[in-house]
């Protein structure tokens, strides 16, 4: 059997079949209502994932519901920070109140991004998730600057690849709105099996880039989420791979 990996999703923003998703990954990421989602289903979301063994995480992302939390907003650091404890406060709460607890945290969209680069806001991310819950796990792509400060502040950390989007020379994504830069089923799974078998991509270029990944992401908003995520997830299974919650 070749070693585990997560399958997660980004779900409770309004746009996918989350009882079908829930039913396929590992561990799920819920939208804390600044981007997309509200209080109805993060319990929904929260409720359907502790029924089924699934890992909750808060989905963190900008205010922004009308860019889906996809523009740079510009904020400070601070700002930031405290909106990112608010999101997953209220997440918290709100699934500690059916009998589950948040196990994780990943930004969204823009914000994903520029955590991943930018070192102070980086800083002031893992920061606030340290000071809300040093147990939190933040997830974020490998060795990105989210991951390093989450490590200076103790977290732990789990590296997230994409089995949806193409990945760049750089190991960065192809922006969606590109040709190409969302993949479709068969490319998608090629690219899931490559990072969970042998810790690389096939990038735009043609060239091959190491993603180091503990968790495989397939998006709720992606065309056809829940035919690409039981492709993939049958892929792995298929091919001996441990499709398993992070530790």
């Amino acid at each position: 059997m070749s070693p585990g990996i997560d399958l997660n999703a980004d779900l409770g923003e309004g746009c996918g079949d989350d009882a079908a998703l829930l039913g396929l990954v590992t561990s799920a990421n819920v939208a804390c209502g600044f981007h997309a989602g509200d209080r109805a289903t993060m319990a929904t979301a929260g409720e359907r994932a502790l029924a089924l063994g699934v890992r909750i995480g808060a989905h963190v992302g900008y205010g922004d519901r009308a860019g889906f939390g996809r523009r740079e907003l510009g904020l400070s650091s601070a700002e930031i920070a405290d909106q990112v404890a608010e999101q997953a406060g209220v997440l918290r709460a709100i699934v500690e109140a059916v009998g589950g607890h948040v196990s994780h945290v990943k930004p969204h969209g823009a914000l994903y991004h520029r955590a991943g680069r930018d070192e102070a806001c980086a800083e002031a991310i893992a920061a606030a998730i340290a000071r809300l819950d040093p147990a939190l796990i933040v997830l974020s792509a490998p060795d990105d600057a989210l991951v390093r400060a989450a490590r200076r502040h103790g977290l732990a950390t789990i590296g997230e690849g994409f089995a949806d989007r193409a990945y760049r020379r750089d190991g960065a994504l192809v922006a969606r709105d590109l040709p190409g830069g969302v993949l479709d089923v068969p490319a998608a799974v090629a690219q899931a099996l490559s990072i969970a078998r042998h810790g690389q991509a096939r990038t735009a270029e043609g060239t091959a880039v190491a993603v180091a990944a503990q968790s495989l992401c397939v998006h709720g908003d992606t065309p056809g989420a829940v035919e690409l995520a039981r492709a993939v997830h049958d892929a792995l299974t298929d091919a001996g791979v441990d499709v398993r919650a992070f530790a």
